[in-house]
């Protein structure tokens, strides 16, 4: 029904109602009097007529949707034919010095619930209409009988082509344990129950609908639906709903990433804000995962400059669309394709530009390929950090934060070994530098170019199997987002020489990975599979975040500590450098996996070059 037509139909039964509420009031005290030839009560019939429909107008009853009608629209309502009634009263007394208020109260009572009868007729008519009957919909249980819940419940009914039908809910408190809200039953049982519940009431589906809860207790509530074996959907996260990001009955698949149970870290805002608002900002890697993911977070800020620094053309032209359409018109983004092997087009573009910040995220970082292919891990990581790191104490660069990795501790791999001198380099240019080096370690995160999760779900989405490399496998994992945000927190943190560490909390086993990402695509395990390939060449079973001699326990930040990694001296490390170009590919991965290993070193040539024999 068009709008027109809408406010036409509720105006001409409110005109029915109001004349009916007066005429019925005065005839019930009244009976005996012609109703239609008493002048007051004809002035007193058209003043409640032009109260009402003013009122009406004002309180906005002819444009509310009363399909949805509530406490609030209720009130609305109570107001208006309050006041209308009132307005009644004082035409009465300065029409003749006296107030029927019997008749008043009878018109009142039943104004008030015609009108309210009819708005919530709407509803209920609306509800009966759009109960499913389709048996084809997917028995849902709903987890948690809160607001949320009653919301996902009626959106769910009113719009039976998202396929669900809610049939129960689930909730730990037990005074709602046998209600019912909108026809739906609270089961007697929580939430430690859903397993049983499931099975026993047959359920196709089931929506945590808990938004205020912590990841914690989300993963752990979402792992214990998962474990029923039927699909598991969630609304969104609380802070979400309240910045009005999305809706309340935004319903959607768990993500592997929900299963983390990592609840994400407050940032201090101010002190980030200090360092990079209206400050020029380079990004190198800007177009890979995690250096993407920085610059978003640095575009939040305003930067006056935000040079998006990578080899790819292709990755730098989308996260350069991407950001020119939610930066802050002040913020100007400048797209730069260079290699950090290049030292003279890295030198002219920290001259050129003069960042104040420079967040180091280019690197390489298969493990496996740089296995392969060591002197290219070497000019990349080793080389292009030195020249990136020395472009920036040149050009005098307030700070300087390179993006590490946890395989740097212990490496047994070139793509470690490299990440840990490109640590070294860091920390030695800090001992003589104005410029504020740090490293900011860490472990996998998901979704990232590489990971696992990816990979993973092409093969599911093939039909199986999923390779594992080994079944004792475990990792340590974060979001991008989280990761990023933390980078950036850390280098508000630096004084110099620091390598940050990011707790990464509980190590995951990649099987338990792959199993749950199997059942999230909507598999069991057996329809898919999963195979053991054996470990790739440089890989661990276990990552570690710090050697022994690293390990300091307090936090300078919430889930940021400070290792107590030493580098080797600058002569040694300049001795390295010098010698590298000239060695064999086997000569390379010997020399950098040894040497990044002691824990004293004391280099000398022949050490050097016979450190494989």
């Amino acid at each position: 029904m068009s709008l027109k037509n809408r406010v036409s139909l509720l105006i001409v039964v409110d005109s029915l109602i109001v004349f009916f509420s007066i005429f019925v009031g005065y005839y019930v005290l009244y009976p005996y009097n012609d109703v239609l030839q008493n002048k007051f009560l004809l002035a007193s019939a058209l003043t409640i007529f032009i109260a009402h429909h003013a009122l009406a107008m004002y309180y906005g009853l002819y444009r509310k949707v009363w399909e949805y009608a509530s406490i609030g629209e209720l009130t609305s309502i109570f107001r208006a034919v309050t006041w209308s009634i009132i307005a009644i009263g004082l035409v009465q007394y300065l029409y003749r010095g006296d107030v029927l208020v019997r008749a008043l109260i009878i018109t009142w009572m039943l104004h008030l619930l015609l009108i309210g009868g009819s708005r919530l007729s709407w509803r209920l008519l609306r509800d009966n209409k759009i109960k499913p009957k389709n048996t084809d919909l997917k028995r849902t249980l709903i987890v948690g009988a809160g607001k949320a819940g009653s919301l996902v419940t009626r959106q769910l009914l009113a719009n039976p082509e998202n396929g669900l039908l809610p049939v129960l809910y689930v909730d730990d408190d037990k005074n709602k344990q046998g209600l019912d809200i909108y026809g739906v039953r609270v089961v007697h049982g929580n939430t430690k129950n859903i397993a049983d519940i499931a099975v026993d009431n047959k359920i196709d589906t089931i929506i945590i609908a808990i938004p205020s809860l912590g990841k914690q207790e989300t993963a752990e509530l979402i792992q214990t639906c998962m474990d029923s074996g039927v699909r598991t959907q969630t609304i969104p996260l609380i802070e979400d709903i309240m910045t009005g990001k999305v809706s309340v009955t935004d319903i959607q698949d768990v993500k592997i990433e929900d299963l983390l149970g990592r609840d994400e870290v407050k940032l201090d805002m101010d002190k980030i804000a200090s360092q990079l608002t209206s400050k020029t900002i380079l990004v190198t890697g800007a177009g890979g995962s995690i250096g993407s993911e920085i610059s978003r977070q640095i575009a939040r800020f305003g930067p006056k400059k935000l040079l998006l620094l990578g080899h790819g053309e292709n990755s730098i032209y989308l996260i350069d669309m991407e950001l020119r359409q939610t930066v802050a018109p002040d913020t100007e983004i400048i797209p730069i394709i260079a290699d950090v092997q290049d030292r003279e087009r890295i030198l002219d573009i920290m001259n050129t530009y003069k960042p104040d910040v420079v967040y180091h995220a280019a690197a390489h970082k298969h493990v496996p390929l740089m296995e392969s292919n060591p002197m290219e891990a070497v000019k990349n990581n080793v080389y292009g950090t030195k020249n990136v790191a020395e472009a920036a104490h040149m050009s005098g660069v307030g700070n300087f934060v390179m993006v590490s990795t946890d395989k740097a501790v212990n490496p047994p791999n070139v793509m470690g070994a490299t990440k840990r001198f490109a640590e070294m380099i860091v920390q030695n240019l800090a001992k003589r530098s104005e410029t504020k080096f740090a490293a900011v370690r860490f472990g996998n995160v998901l979704g990232s170019r590489g990971s696992v999760i990816p990979l993973f779900k092409k093969q599911i989405a093939a039909g199986g199997p999923v390779t594992v490399t080994d079944p004792r496998m475990t990792r340590y994992f974060m979001t991008i987002p989280e990761a990023s945000r933390l980078v950036i927190q850390a280098g508000t943190l630096a004084e110099g020489g620091e390598v940050f560490v990011l707790d990464m909390g509980e190590p995951v086993k990649i099987v338990d990975l792959a199993q749950n990402l199997i059942r999230l695509s909507g598999y069991a395990e057996g329809e898919i599979g999963i195979n053991f390939s054996g470990i790739r060449p440089g890989e661990k079973l276990f990552e570690e975040l710090l050697n022994d001699n690293e390990i300091q326990t307090e936090q300078v930040f919430p889930k940021i500590y400070i290792g107590k990694a030493n580098p080797v001296s600058e002569g040694e490390l300049t001795y390295l450098l010098e010698k590298l170009p000239e060695m064999r590919n086997d000569e390379v991965k010997d020399v950098l996996v040894s040497l990044a290993n002691r824990k004293n070193i004391d280099l000398k040539d022949k050490e050097l070059l016979n450190v494989s024999n």
